[in-house]
């Protein structure tokens, strides 16, 4: 008992030394819940890509000195990097708003360039988010200017063309282009197209293009539907994504507060029509949801306030995992001064190869599949930016985006690790600052890959130092509370600890069975395990670097070991 007595005054001795909560970087860590891997960091207002442990550390880094993010990026299984660029405002002073980028680059881990492509001029700038699909294909985003003559002619109220576009009012309705890059030459073809000018319907002038019901058209986009009346940027869609299953691209339109599915199966021809396709409807929306209001029907209420990345559940999932293929969602204003995160599952007939709507002939369903707000709700609140990831332990890993705040919870809306980007207007501040408020440490995504996944595979992911100034090097052990180790009638003691060979671990009762002993690494990595009978084991230690390690006994957290050399 002494000697266990004595670990839990080492702990805590090493405890005190950083009890001072942190205010950035690292700020809780449970290893023994949260999901092991590393954390793609892209954070705005600077042109570095950071790969983290989970301890806040750099273990990779793809550095740009000139542009910034434009915002979406991606990790491929052969370690290549999908990243998008921008310069803000000084890239296109005729198409700007928040989100904007410009080009789109391909990667190799060593940062060397295989690609590029730009889409930025006065008629046309990529925006927000990039999809890849499994055949290399990059879907983007893009703002396609009309003036203000195109947009009347096709029905709009000219009342609503009070927007901020430089070369006049005019609007800015999306499209979608897929990108087939060749990295053998560095050429580009666009193979797809969508284009929301191609979909729409309008009850304002008969004597204009599109002229319909909007109620009776769902599957189209309403000319006049605007919550934002002085904006170009009419939609302002902010999240792409692919289902190769299903061959459907999913959409995220804040300024609508919905979610829209459209049919790649079609040609570009058929997607600029009616007609064509798995679905058989050409271009036009295949499912909605979010906002009745938006096609008509004000009798439903809003589900859906200026959502962000609106996304099937499968990065990094497998497809036996029970969340696979789920809508999760960031609903950022749901509340008055809060966001919530939700999950919800569409209903698609593979038999009618449709989406299914209730009786009331609206798509479904009426209720979330699970929804978290924080505890108080204002704890969580981004009116911008957002993202969730559902990990493959069945944890969510959720972007505060304005914050620049990454946390991971359970099911059960534990918090069991917590990151906050630590540069204020892309500049590291110090451990401890005060000073970053929201906006200041802006982030559009926080992804989260396995240990396992394949791009680590040979590579060396040793600590780099970390991204903030005056770093804690010691908080991620220190973090750590000694109440997390469990106690029962099965004591265990570990002697000495710290230790720089061998340790000892002794069982105070001996038991008719084996135990499972098991050492693991901060970073989740088994490092020892063997089965033991015996009631006292010695541990060789000598391979293992300095750091502090976990003592698992029949998978429970008994003891943390520090080994010092």
């Amino acid at each position: 008992m002494k000697k266990l007595l004595f670990l839990l005054l080492f702990v805590i001795q090493i405890i005190s030394l950083s009890a001072q909560q942190h205010t950035v970087a690292l700020r809780e860590y449970n290893p023994a819940l949260a999901f092991e891997g590393y954390n793609l960091h892209y954070p705005h207002n600077q042109g570095n890509a950071y790969l983290l442990n989970n301890c806040g550390e750099i273990v990779h880094v793809w550095r740009d000195s000139f542009y910034r993010p434009g915002n979406g990026i991606w990790l491929r299984e052969n370690g290549n990097l999908y990243i998008t660029k921008g310069r803000n405002a000084l890239s296109n002073s005729f198409i700007h708003a928040g989100g904007g980028g410009e080009k789109v680059e391909i990667r190799d881990w060593d940062n060397n360039l295989l690609w590029s492509y730009t889409i930025n001029d006065s008629t046309k700038r990529m925006h927000h988010d990039i999809d890849i699909m499994p055949n290399g294909n990059i879907l983007a985003i893009v703002w396609e200017y009309k003036t203000d003559a195109e947009a009347i002619a096709n029905g709009r109220n000219p009342a609503k063309l009070t927007g901020n576009g430089a070369l006049g009012n005019g609007l800015w309705p999306e499209k979608i282009v897929e990108l087939q890059p060749n990295l053998t030459n560095g050429t580009t073809q666009i193979v797809w197209e969508w284009n929301v000018w191609d979909h729409l319907v309008q009850d304002f002038d008969n004597s204009k293009a599109n002229f319909g019901i909007v109620k009776d058209h769902p599957e189209l986009i309403d000319m006049n539907y605007t919550l934002y009346d002085s904006t170009a940027d009419w939609q302002h869609a902010n999240a792409i994504d692919y289902n190769p299953t299903l061959d459907q691209i999913m959409l995220s339109v804040p300024t609508f507060n919905e979610i829209w599915i459209i049919d790649h199966s079609t040609t570009t021809q058929e997607a600029a029509g009616h007609t064509g396709g798995l679905v058989g409807v050409g271009g036009d929306l295949i499912y909605r949801f979010g906002n009745t209001h938006a096609y008509g029907d004000t009798s439903k209420p809003m589900k859906l306030f200026y959502q962000h990345d609106a996304h099937w559940a499968d990065i990094n999932l497998s497809s036996t995992n029970p969340e696979f293929g789920k809508v999760v969602v960031f609903n950022n204003k749901i509340g008055p001064n809060y966001s919530a995160v939700h999950t919800f599952s569409p209903i698609f007939d593979t038999y009618e190869w449709e989406y299914t709507k209730d009786s009331t002939g609206f798509w479904g369903p009426n209720s979330f599949d699970w929804t978290y707000i924080a505890n108080p709700p204002q704890a969580m609140y981004s009116t911008g930016l957002g993202a969730i990831q559902i990990l493959p332990n069945g944890n969510r890993l959720i972007n505060e985006g304005r914050r620049g705040r990454a946390f991971e919870i359970t099911n059960a809306g534990e918090t069991v690790w917590e990151y906050v980007n630590p540069l204020k207007n892309g500049q590291p501040v110090a451990q401890y600052d005060t000073t970053l408020t929201s906006n200041a440490n802006l982030q559009f995504r926080f992804t989260r890959y396995p240990t396992n996944f394949p791009a680590f595979a040979g590579r060396t992911l040793e600590p780099m130092g970390y991204i903030e100034l005056n770093p804690d090097t010691v908080y991620c052990a220190t973090i750590l509370n000694v109440e997390q180790i469990v106690s029962d009638n099965d004591e265990v003691n570990v002697f000495p600890n710290p230790t720089s060979t061998d340790v000892v671990v002794e069982f105070e009762n001996m038991v008719e069975r084996a135990r499972k002993i098991e050492v693991y690494d901060m970073l989740g990595r088994l490092q020892i395990q063997f089965e033991t009978f015996d009631q006292s084991n010695l541990l060789n230690l000598q391979n293992l670097e300095s750091g502090l390690y976990l003592l698992r006994v029949d998978g429970k957290l008994r003891n943390k070991i520090s080994v010092l050399k």
